[in-house]
């Protein structure tokens, strides 16, 4: 079962809650870090690395030879990643491309190939030398994120788990839409403040679109009965878990340490979690 953890927003304990949900069952799971702009699951896992790989696009290249600047390239790429500019011919802006071959297609005199570039990594570590973590990373200056987390999803496991956690970006951009993708279950992580209820709003809307199951994890509350409750039970979201606001977990992340590390006692429901989301599922 793959399970996707995002928020509306940034800042709500997404990673803390991937990262204690994959420790308290890390026996049958393995943890993706899917945050390819921003990763940081590892600071908070003892990991060792085993390997990295790269991951690549096909970015297109102009053979000024054959170029005859006619501009039908430039008009195809609707992410505006050619420009022409006079006599210096056809820009290419690499950061910008997001490697659909549309500008190729287009080019009536074949003046363009397009060539393997690297825009990001796939890092594979080892916590305890027995348990999975994947962390994409995008290259600095691209906006090939969709593609870099498309390409963690694929990562074959070291060995057999029953269960694949996922760690996605925040908000509900097309990176969000990639990492949640395909998953069987969806946990939304939020606060009980106005600005978190307004961005789990989105993230909702955007559940619901590509028709996903999921419930909301409500973070740092201090009464249990809150805007965010009563939203969900308006909407008939189940709430999974509610966490209370603490100093002292705030104080153990700052040591790069995790949620568990602060509050014990999650480790069983964090594992009950688990087998409800199983038999939700099934």
């Amino acid at each position: 079962m793959n399970i996707a953890i995002a928020s509306g927003k940034g800042g709500t304990g997404k990673t803390s809650l991937a990262v204690a949900l994959f420790l308290a069952n890390k026996e049958r799971t393995r943890l993706l870090d899917c945050d390819v702009e921003e990763p940081n699951a590892h600071l908070f896992l003892n990991s060792k690395l085993i390997n990295e790989e790269k991951v690549t696009l096909p970015i297109p290249v102009i053979e000024s030879s054959l170029c005859k600047l006619c501009g039908k390239c430039v008009r195809a790429c609707q992410f505006n990643a050619l420009a022409l500019a006079g006599k210096a011919g056809v820009i290419v802006f690499t950061e910008l491309c997001h490697s659909c071959g549309a500008c190729s297609r287009a080019c009536p005199h074949g003046a363009i190939k397009e060539v393997e570039t690297e825009v990001g990594t796939i890092s594979k570590s080892l916590i305890e030398d027995s348990y999975e973590l994947v962390t994409g990373r995008l290259k600095i200056g691209h906006s090939a994120a969709p593609a870099v987390i498309r390409a963690v999803k694929a990562t074959p496991p070291f060995s057999e788990k029953t269960h694949t956690i996922i760690d996605s970006p925040p908000g509900t951009s097309c990176s969000f839409v990639s990492s949640v993708s395909k998953s069987d279950y969806v946990i939304l992580v939020t606060e009980a403040t106005p600005f978190g209820l307004h961005d789990l709003t989105l993230a909702v809307e955007g559940i619901r679109e590509i028709k996903l199951p999921f419930g909301v994890v409500i973070n740092r509350i201090r009464e249990e009965d809150n805007l965010v409750t009563r939203y969900c039970k308006e909407n008939n979201i189940p709430v999974l878990l509610q966490i209370k606001e603490d100093r002292h977990v705030a104080e153990t992340y700052s040591k790069g340490r995790s949620l568990l590390d602060a509050l014990p006692h999650l480790k069983q429901e964090l594992r009950d979690l688990l087998d409800r989301l199983l038999g939700v599922v099934e």
